[in-house]
C-alpha cells in the first residue's frame, strides 16, 4: 500500500492494516527473535557475495575505469571526474539554513567533547630488573568513510564517523558516498563534510567504493581503515577487504529494542519504534514489556500515527515482517529475552531505568528513561551512533577513537633483565621445538659473559 492510511479505516478495521507479529512464551520470543537476528542471511547474501567479489575485482584490476562503468550503471551519470570540489563543499555549508548550521555544530561540538575522552592513554611500566615495557597508541595515516545514500541522506553518520577520524589525529580522512542521477550529493551531507575537516570526498558509492579505497585507484587514495554502515553489498566488500585495511564491523540492518513497564507512554513506544523503522524495510523495532494494557493497544497507535507518515511504505514492511511484541511476567525476564537478542539501540522505558540498566549485559547503547529516545544518540548525545548489530554486540561495541588508532608494544630489557629471565625463556623455547628462539638467548649469553 502507498497511500496514507484514512484515520477512519483504521479506527474500523487496525488488525487488517498493519500485523505486528506478538511472542507469547519465552520460547516463542526466543525463536522470533532469532528469526529477527538472522533476517540478512540465505540466498539473498550468497547470491550478493557472487556480485561484491567480481565487483572488487574488477576494481582491483581496472581502478577508475571500472568506477566509471558501475558509476553509470548503479547510480545512472557518467562521471569524468569523482572529486568534489573544494569550493562545491564551502558552498554546501555557506547555503545551509542559519538554524540547520547551528544544529550540525552543536551536533559537532557534542560529539567531539565525547571522543575526546577516549583517547587512549600510552603506558610505561618499570620492570622489577630495570626492564622498560610499555604500549604506544598511533593513529592510522589515511581513513576512509562511507555515508550511505539511497533512501535517505545522513549528514550524522558524517559527524559520527569524521569526528573520532579527527580526534584520533588520522592525518587523511577520505569520503565516498553515492550521489543521485545529476551526479550530486547531499548539500547537508557536503555541509557536514566541511565542518569536520574532511581531506576528500568522492562521488561513488556500493561494493565499487569499498574497493577503491581498499586498493587505491588511479584517483581515490588507498586507505588503512573504512568506516560506515551500508547496504549489503557495501557490508559484504568490507568483510572481503578486511585483512588489506582496517575496518570498523559488519553492519546489518538497523534495530531497537524496548523494555517497558506500566509507567511507559504508548505513544512514546510507538514513536520510538517508528523512528527505527522508517529507516529501512529490513529494520527491526521489538517491545518487550511487562504491560499487557501497553501491548494491546500499541499497533492501534502505530497505525495512527502512520497517518500521512512520509515515509510510509518502509515503515509497514518493517513493522509487519519484522516488528514483535513480548509480553513478560516481570522485568527480570524482559532483561534475559533482550541479554539474548543483544540489540544494537536498547531503550529502557521503565519506573527506574538506572538501576535497570546495571543488569544489561549486552547492548550497543542503552537510552535510560523517557527524555532519552533512541534519536538523542544517532544525532547529538555524544556517543557514537555506529553500533553492533545482529547480536554482535555480545563482544563488540560502538566506533570510537581507537577505531582509528592502533598500538605498538615497546620492550627495552636491561642487561640485568634479561640474566634474570634468560633460563625461563630457553625452556620456553625448547618446550615448542624452536632452536633458533633459544639459541638467540644463549648466544647473548655466552657474548656477555
Amino acid at each position: 500500500m502507498t497511500q496514507a492510511i484514512n484515520k477512519n479505516e483504521v479506527q474500523q478495521t487496525p488488525s487488517k492494516k498493519l500485523a505486528i507479529k506478538k511472542a507469547y512464551g519465552i520460547d516463542q520470543a526466543l525463536l522470533e527473535l532469532k528469526k529477527i537476528t538472522n533476517r540478512t542471511s540465505g540466498n539473498v547474501q550468497d547470491r550478493a557475495i557472487k556480485v561484491v567479489e567480481d565487483i572488487l575485482k574488477n576494481v582491483s584490476e581496472r581502478g577508475d575505469e571500472a568506477l566509471k562503468e558501475y558509476t553509470s550503471r548503479f547510480d545512472g551519470f557518467l562521471a569524468e571526474n569523482f572529486q568534489v570540489q573544494s569550493d562545491l563543499i564551502l558552498k554546501a555549508w555557506e547555503e545551509t539554513p542559519k538554524e540547520l548550521k547551528e544544529s550540525l555544530l552543536l551536533a559537532k561540538k557534542r560529539i567531539e567533547k565525547f571522543h575526546s575522552l577516549q583517547i587512549p592513554k600510552n603506558i610505561t611500566y618499570t620492570g622489577p630488573h630495570g626492564e622498560l615495557l610499555g604500549r604506544r597508541w598511533t593513529p592510522v595515516e589515511k581513513a576512509g568513510i562511507y555515508v550511505p545514500g539511497g533512501r535517505a541522506a545522513y549528514p550524522s553518520t558524517v559527524l559520527m564517523n569524521a569526528i573520532p577520524a579527527y580526534v584520533a589525529g588520522v592525518n587523511q580522512t577520505i569520503m565516498v558516498s553515492p550521489a543521485n542521477s545529476k551526479g550530486e550529493l547531499n548539500q547537508t551531507v557536503l555541509a557536514a563534510a566541511h565542518i569536520t575537516g574532511i581531506n576528500k570526498v568522492f562521488r561513488i558509492g556500493g561494493a565499487q567504493a569499498i574497493g577503491a579505497l581498499a586498493n587505491g585507484t588511479e584517483s581515490i587514495p588507498k586507505v588503512d581503515v573504512i568506516t560506515g554502515p551500508g547496504n549489503i553489498y557495501v557490508t559484504l566488500a568490507k568483510k572481503k577487504v578486511y585483512g588489506k585495511v582496517g575496518i570498523d564491523s559488519l553492519a546489518g540492518p538497523s534495530e531497537i529494542l524496548i523494555i517497558a513497564d506500566h509507567s511507559a507512554k504508548l505513544e512514546h513506544v510507538a514513536s520510538d519504534m517508528l523512528a527505527q523503522s522508517e529507516h529501512d524495510p529490513l529494520a527491526s523495532a521489538i517491545l518487550i514489556t511487562t504491560n499487557k494494557e501497553l501491548a494491546e493497544k500499541l499497533p492501534l497507535e502505530i497505525e495512527l500515527q502512520l497517518i500521512n507518515h512520509p515515509r510510509l511504505k518502509i515503515c509497514q514492511e518493517s513493522i509487519s515482517n519484522w516488528g514483535l511484541i513480548v509480553l513478560c511476567d516481570d522485568l527480570e525476564t524482559c532483561v534475559k529475552l533482550s541479554d539474548h537478542f543483544a540489540p544494537e539501540h536498547l531503550e529502557l522505558l521503565v519506573e527506574n531505568p538506572k538501576e535497570l540498566s546495571k543488569s544489561i549485559k549486552n547492548a550497543g547503547a542503552i537510552f535510560m528513561g523517557p527524555w532519552s529516545p533512541e534519536a538523542v544518540g544517532d544525532y547529538l548525545g555524544g556517543p557514537n551512533h555506529t553500533l553492533p548489530t545482529s547480536g554482535t554486540a555480545r563482544f563488540a561495541g560502538a566506533l570510537g577513537v581507537e577505531t582509528f588508532m592502533k598500538n605498538t608494544s615497546l620492550i627495552d630489557f636491561s642487561k640485568e633483565a634479561f640474566k634474570e629471565n634468560k633460563n625461563a625463556i630457553v625452556h620456553l623455547a625448547n618446550s615448542e621445538g624452536l632452536h633458533s628462539h633459544a639459541e638467540s638467548i644463549r648466544i647473548r649469553d655466552t657474548k656477555s659473559s
